[in-house]
């Protein structure tokens, strides 16, 4: 498998490698949000786990870009967990088309779990109360970008 990291923290850095590890697990980490797109580009990865704060573009406008640039057919689709920082956050994944997402603190079960679930085309949806589904990730992001026309 083959894993984006996009974050400018360390910690968040070393939590997702100690959890995702193993010989079959190659990382690609980008600290400038802006460069995610083009990294994409190169190499498509089986997931991106973006963080919410990732210096100047954070997890939710990475992921828009990301959707946008996939509905157009300039980039492959790739799967999205966000990072949250608070659940009041959830609100900005859900918009921005992202597969799931976890609120920190992290841990390794969690986000293994996580992992797991959108890799295989689901979805993990932290915070969410029982009766509330999460939108679909492609219906958020049109939903995004017509609110943006």
């Amino acid at each position: 498998m083959h894993v984006l990291i996009a974050t400018d923290a360390q910690w968040v850095l070393d939590e997702v490698v100690a959890a995702l590890g193993s010989p079959s697990t190659s990382f690609q980490v980008v600290t400038n949000g802006r460069k995610v797109a083009d990294v994409v580009a190169e190499r498509t990865p089986d997931i991106a786990i973006l963080d919410l704060q990732v210096g100047a573009m954070g997890g939710m406008a990475i992921t828009m870009d990301l959707r946008l640039d996939a509905s157009s057919g300039m980039l492959p689709h790739v799967p999205v967990l966000m990072l949250l920082d608070r659940e009041v956050d959830i609100h900005m994944a859900r918009r921005s088309g992202a597969n799931g997402w976890i609120i920190k603190p992290l841990d390794a079960l969690r986000l293994r779990r996580a992992v797991d679930a959108v890799v295989n085309g689901g979805c993990y949806a932290e915070g969410i109360t029982a009766g509330t589904e999460p939108a679909e990730p492609a219906e958020a992001a049109e939903e995004s970008a017509d609110s943006l026309a």
